[in-house]
């Protein structure tokens, strides 16, 4: 049995906005957020403290047949599947336009009973001045949105609302179920063109040899400018990657009463992180967490939980398991007044100087030592041109507010990304970087860059599709394991574009690969 739900949460079972009027009563939805269940009777409905009799209300689970109160119990149950949704309706009079306090008591399995007390504002009728509004709609299904019928259907309907016939955006390859869980209103893939780059030879901890890359793209010359670079790295003996350090974080907010009340939670949390490790950990066999650090703003509590993931990228599993140790902690301490489980400071997809010190993903650093004379043959650059322009651009970086002091980081993470089944929209913290270069006193040049808060991983997500899961396994990092291997190709990959790069702008060879490019295409 489940410990009991504070009230904060159960009210997001609620759908807001979901009041409506019925020809034969009114009708309202719940969606569950919390895990899988099973209704086995509804006890009491208030509305503005009128009490509405069970057995006038009937339960609709995402478009299947209504099934009435009364024949729900114990040994009959209603499922109520995780990301489901249930329509209430009932029988009775109409309710008056406004807003409206509602209070519901449910049994189910395995949460016991489940009180909702919510408020919500009657939505006006579908109908307004006598004509209908209009109500365009993707199709969908409620249960098996993935099915070739449905499929179909919202291709059919792609194309009589566009006057369009796309083709290869339909031509799908692979069985469109391996997308389930990955996209919904799913009709069709975009095909990427994938260029191969390397051997590029790695002397990390996990990556150890020599890969190929591919790299999903469509820039002219990058492919070209990232094997230039893999060259030279294999020319210098190959570059050294270092897994530092790595975490995953969710941030819940909690408001309380004042300050005073703010700070002593804080404590609260200091003196029960075993109760909150257990409590967390307890939702998944990869999640550890590692530390909970408290920031105060009046009375607003930010606390900032922070795990080990194992092989996924982890914002869904550190989602989950940060709510139930929030959960905890609202059956135990008083005067919160909201709660919310992202405050912000987590900073998902977003980036931030808190993860570039603390670490978001994977910390993961790049280095090589490059001979003068290799870099003179190779790339037409001094060294002393390459170390004076890392400084100047330093200058430059700094100037802008960049999260990035380096020159193009995003640009191999977001072709391997693509290719490999990544979270795209974690390049806008993934692309943070810190880039050093050293002048030695032979003449050579020593650079890493180090990748603060690299979001990846090589299971869950992306990484099972087809295309994305033959990426991994031509890099060898496909499935459990693999993640710190992973990491070191991608550090090295972002090594290889930044010389490239930097050697192009210094020696005047940048604008001219790329017209280079221009005319091919032309």
């Amino acid at each position: 049995m489940f410990r009991f739900i504070p009230n904060v949460l159960l009210k997001q079972l609620y759908t807001r906005s979901s009041l409506h009027n019925t020809p034969t009563g009114f009708t309202f939805s719940l969606k569950n957020r919390l895990a899988d269940a099973q209704f086995t009777g509804l006890t009491q409905v208030r509305i503005d403290g009128q009490i509405y009799p069970p057995e006038a209300f009937t339960l609709e689970l995402d478009g299947n047949e209504a099934v009435r109160v009364s024949a729900i119990s114990n040994s009959n149950p209603l499922a109520f599947p995780l990301r489901r949704k249930v329509v209430v309706q009932a029988t009775a009079a109409p309710l008056a336009p406004g807003r409206h306090t509602i209070e519901v008591i449910l049994q189910s399995k395995p949460f016991g009973t489940l009180t909702i007390t919510i408020e919500d504002d009657l939505q006006p009728d579908q109908h307004q001045g006598g004509e209908p509004q209009r109500n365009v709609t993707i199709p969908r299904h409620p249960v098996d949105d993935m099915s070739p019928e449905i499929i179909r259907e919202r291709q059919d309907f792609l194309r009589q609302y566009t006057q369009t016939s796309p083709d290869y955006l339909t031509n799908v390859a692979f069985d469109p179920a391996l997308v389930r869980g990955n996209c919904e209103q799913f009709v069709g893939v975009a095909q990427v063109p994938v260029g191969l780059v390397g051997p590029l030879l790695i002397n990390g901890e996990h990556a150890k040899g020599e890969f190929l890359i591919p790299l999903a793209t469509t820039e002219g010359t990058l492919v070209a400018s990232y094997n230039r670079g893999i060259k030279l790295l294999n020319q210098c003996g190959g570059v050294t990657c270092t897994v530092i350090d790595e975490g995953m974080q969710r941030a819940p907010v909690f408001v309380m009463q004042d300050a005073r009340s703010a700070r002593d939670l804080a404590r609260w949390v200091a003196d029960h992180e075993p109760e909150l490790r257990s409590e967390a950990e307890a939702t998944s066999r990869y999640a550890k967490l590692k530390y909970i650090t408290p920031y105060q703003a009046g009375r607003l509590l930010f606390l900032r939980f922070g795990y080990t993931t194992g092989d996924a990228a982890g914002q869904n599993m550190v989602s989950k398991a940060t709510l139930a140790a929030c959960n905890f902690m609202l059956q135990q301490v008083a005067d919160v007044e909201h709660f919310y489980l992202e405050s912000n400071l987590a900073t998902d997809k977003k980036p931030s100087f808190v993860n570039t010190l603390q670490t978001r993903g994977k910390r993961v650093t790049a280095e090589v030592t490059i001979p003068k004379e290799l870099l003179l043959r190779e790339l037409q650059v001094e060294p002393e041109q390459l170390d004076r322009h890392a400084r100047i651009g330093n200058v430059g970086a700094f100037m802008a507010g960049t999260n990035n002091n380096g020159l193009h980081s995003v640009n191999g993470l977001a072709a391997l990304f693509i290719a490999t089944g990544q979270d795209v929209a974690c390049l806008a913290e993934s692309s943070a970087a810190i880039t050093t270069s050293e002048l030695l006193p032979n003449g050579d040049l020593y650079g890493s860059i180090t990748l603060p808060s690299l979001i990846v991983g090589t299971v869950g997500g992306g990484t099972g599709l087809p295309t994305q899961q033959e990426c991994l396994n031509i890099l060898g990092c496909s499935g459990t394991g693999q993640v710190y291997k992973f990491a070191e190709i991608v550090a090295g990959v972002v090594a290889a574009g930044e010389l490239s790069l930097a050697a192009a702008i210094s020696s005047l060879d940048w604008v001219s690969s790329h017209e280079s490019a221009r005319q091919a295409k032309s």
